[in-house]
């Protein structure tokens, strides 16, 4: 069985998603169509921006959306996937891809999301790091053991490898904490704030109301999703879900492994970059990586 999987932010790079515009009639059309939604020329900033243009929340959000829908529209024509899932933003790509959103929604909604989170890190000073070499649990046993800051695991992004999240002083300590116990590294992240963090609840909350007023249908595949690392085809079920996927933890490790325990052999990631490729080949090297 073939699956289809979306990077999040943090993937983008200078020049990303160049040859699909050069290549294909289809693709300039929603690269255009993009610049009138968002109402600025996204493809100006994605084909000739700085790196640090790109890195900018509301440019890099709907910028790696943008880059792997059309990829997905474009592979779509000739492969059918039989399951979707995306790691963090990646899960409103992969929506689109699944037929559950319409492109232009999920690019709005890719929007009001990045702008909600820029707030949101605006009112709290806070930070995420990288843990590796550590179990699960005994990352979790570290967050939970700091009482007085907020820090929580928000990626499992594959065996021995979770990001935290949370408040300057609690990453920090945590960090210490972490080395003290063995891992290889603990290493603060150059991000804007705690993303799948309680301190997001402020986007949260402006994300839910966008997300209750935009129509969704029934996927045409089973799309895996972050809170729970389940399919799902329920619309309703879909859309509570993406709703609490901004304060709660990405669980990329569980939801890569239930998909091989559900058939999928062949997994093709796209959008810029081959992050999830690597995470991929960390939970199960034996299946077919593209």
């Amino acid at each position: 069985m073939t699956a289809f999987v979306f990077p999040g932010q943090g993937a983008q790079y200078p020049e990303m998603g160049k040859e699909l515009y050069k290549d294909s009639t289809e693709a300039r059309r929603y690269f255009e169509h993009a610049n009138e939604i968002l109402n600025f020329n996204i493809t100006e900033i994605m084909f000739n921006g700085s790196d640090e243009q790109l890195r900018q929340t509301a440019v890099t959000q709907p910028a790696v959306f943008l880059h792997s829908v059309v990829a997905a529209f474009i592979l779509g024509k000739q492969i059918t996937p039989d399951m979707v899932a995306g790691h963090s933003l990646g899960e409103f790509s992969a929506l689109v891809a699944a037929g559950a959103l319409a492109f232009e929604d999920g690019l709005r909604l890719v929007s009001k999301r990045a702008k909600a989170m820029q707030r949101a890190c605006e009112l709290v000073p806070s930070t995420m790091a990288a843990i590796l070499g550590l179990d699960d649990e005994e990352v979790e046993a570290i967050c939970l053991s700091i009482k007085d800051d907020i820090v929580v695991p928000a990626n499992y992004n594959c065996p021995g490898q979770i990001v935290i999240s949370g408040s300057m002083d609690g990453v920090a300590r945590a960090c210490e904490l972490a080395r003290e116990r063995g891992a290889k590294r603990a290493l603060q992240l150059s991000v804007g704030g705690a993303f799948h963090s309680p301190l997001m609840k402020p986007a949260a909350a402006e994300l839910e109301a966008a997300i209750t007023e935009t129509p969704f249908n029934a996927p045409k595949c089973p799309v895996y999703q972050n809170v729970n690392a389940s399919p799902q085809t329920d619309a309703e079920v879909i859309k509570q879900n993406l709703i609490e996927q901004l304060t709660a933890p990405v669980r990329w490790t569980q939801t890569a492994k239930n998909m091989i325990a559900d058939g999928a052999t062949r997994f093709y990631e796209l959008g810029p970059g081959d992050v999830l490729k690597g995470l991929i080949k960390k939970i199960n090297a034996e299946v077919e990586l593209i």
